[in-house]
């Protein structure tokens, strides 16, 4: 970065093969041997969706977290999309993070925020997930299983209308790995998935949160695939979702959405994102992050 113009090529080469942890490591040792921001300084010298890439890269996971569910409830209009793709897939510890960094950063409750964007059902859903709600100690009970299967079934497809507080209650509440015996009972009792009950007893906000934490607990990464395809197809590139989904995935599962993406695309993510808008070093940025084909 030092001097008339900048080595785009080094960014990427150190930064897209380094841990998360590590780049913290590196942010401090920069302000140690420099006595600058290395955030700061990044930014003056990138610009568009290479510069987004690379602080994503180089801000904690739970603060770049935080800034995206910030940015899509500021201002005029919420984005929904990404409360659900944020708070719908994350585990109860992260969840946890993401709370407590919440009102660190913006000295403002997560929930209170969030209640004053959205509501009715969905409201309730996403109050339900940030207070905590799902018990993670609880083990997998094949009894209770049944039980909440038919419960779900009652609410929906088995009387006029649907209740949806029960589904709120029974996917926000039980853990994942109940929640998988649960859409196997319903199944049994109902003869069809869980997944084509909420499209057919729900809609709009709510069927996609519902439908997101169903389709997380059965198969998070081809639920990723489906969202980088929809960001990398149709009318332009949505950029945000591309990097928020490479950058926040890279060290949990990016090689599962990437094999996930392939089977059901015929198509590698590399190649789609290859031959979409995305150009110069951002596109490489973003194909290094994705790692070898």
């Amino acid at each position: 970065m030092k001097g008339f113009g900048t080595d785009e090529q080094t960014i990427i080469d150190i930064l897209t093969t380094r841990s998360n942890a590590q780049r913290q490591a590196i942010a401090q040792a920069f302000t140690h041997e420099y006595g600058r921001d290395i955030i700061e300084d990044l930014k003056s010298e990138l610009g568009g969706h290479f510069e987004d890439v690379i602080i994503a890269l180089m801000m904690p996971p739970a603060e770049y977290l935080c800034r995206e569910l910030n940015n899509c409830m500021e201002g005029l209009g919420t984005d929904e999309q990404v409360l659900v793709e944020i708070l719908c897939t994350r585990t109860k510890p992260e969840i946890a993070e993401i709370v407590e960094t919440y009102e660190r950063l913006y000295n403002r409750p997560l929930a209170e925020h969030m209640c004053s964007e959205t509501s009715g059902d969905f409201r309730r859903l996403l109050t339900l997930i940030v207070t905590g709600a799902r018990d993670e100690e609880a083990g997998a009970d094949s009894g209770r299983a049944r039980e909440a299967a038919q419960q779900l079934y009652d609410a929906g497809e088995a009387k006029w209308g649907t209740d949806e507080e029960i589904f709120n209650k029974i996917l926000a509440h039980e853990s994942f790995a109940q929640l998988r015996l649960i859409f196997e009972e319903y199944k049994n009792i109902s003869g069809h998935t869980i997944e084509q009950a909420i499209k057919a007893e729900i809609d709009g906000e709510l069927k996609e949160a519902l439908s997101a934490i169903v389709e997380c607990v059965e198969n998070a990464p081809a639920w990723f695939a489906q969202r980088l395809r929809a960001a990398t197809q149709g009318a332009g590139t949505d950029d945000k979702v591309l990097v928020r989904v490479v950058a926040t995935r890279a060290e949990r599962d990016l090689g599962a959405i990437k094999r996930e993406y392939e089977r059901l695309y015929d198509k590698t993510l590399e190649s789609d994102i290859s031959q979409g808008e995305t150009s110069g070093d951002y596109k490489r940025a973003l194909v290094a992050l994705l790692g070898p084909a």
